[in-house]
């Protein structure tokens, strides 16, 4: 299930924002995508909550110092950073059991570990208004790309080709990238997440003031929607 982020929200329906920050080589960002998709799907089963859920993908870079362009098995990036190689074995042991237990199909022994601004900058750009892209399924697309494909989400090329594969012209893509727009952008919100102390991901803040971290369990998700649906409708009704 794709989440829906480009639905327009009625003017005489409350709306719930839903900013979720996350990194593309973080697995549990996509562990926490399927769960939250399940979650939805949950709270909207028995009918419409009365509200608008909008939602959008905010950028976090786990490791912003990696060097631009470059890649490398993402099993040295884990046996520098947990201590051995050993540890990092069982590490990506555990996240691919727990993936497969979501329906994701991890292949970390392809999976190449690069700067992650550029893909969040094709993030960003899929939910600008002029462009008719789904940035939910960009998100997507670079999710696989990295933990499925063994892709370089680094690379302009491997970038331009996810583009492609959710609808973009690739020229118009190709552009984009090397036109250095959204940096800025994406910047400002890279700094927004640590100025509010997010220092984790995947972090889910609802309405700007109330934060739920980690790849929660898809009943936690739907009762927290729908807690948050009827905290917009009473609102709605006391305005």
């Amino acid at each position: 299930m794709d989440i829906d982020t480009a639905s327009p929200t009625s003017a005489d329906r409350p709306t719930v924002t839903i900013d979720i920050f996350s990194d593309v080589v973080c697995p549990w960002c996509y562990i926490g995508k399927r769960r939250f998709e399940a979650g939805l799907a949950a709270a909207t089963a028995n009918g419409d909550l009365g509200v608008d859920f909008d939602i959008t993908f905010k950028p976090y870079q786990l490791d912003p110092t990696a060097a631009p362009g470059a890649a490398g098995p993402v099993i040295d990036s884990y046996a520098k950073k947990f201590g051995g190689l050993e540890k990092a074995q069982e590490i990506l042991q555990h996240v691919t059991t727990t993936a497969a237990g979501d329906g994701l199909e991890f292949h970390m022994d392809r999976a190449l570990r690069a700067n992650t601004l550029l893909a969040h900058r094709m993030i960003w750009w899929a939910d600008q208004p002029d462009n008719e892209l789904s940035q939910d399924a960009m998100k997507e697309r670079l999710l696989q790309a990295y933990f499925v494909d063994g892709e370089h989400i680094g690379s302009v090329d491997a970038l331009v080709n996810c583009a492609v594969d959710v609808g973009a012209d690739a020229d118009t893509a190709r552009q984009f990238l090397e036109s250095g727009r959204g940096t800025a952008e994406v910047q400002a919100e890279l700094d927004q997440a640590r100025d509010n102390g997010i220092t984790a991901v995947p972090t889910y803040v609802f309405n700007d003031e109330w934060a739920v971290p980690g790849a929660q369990d898809p009943d936690t998700f739907a009762k927290v929607l729908c807690k948050m649906a009827a905290n917009a409708l009473a609102a709605a009704d006391a305005g």
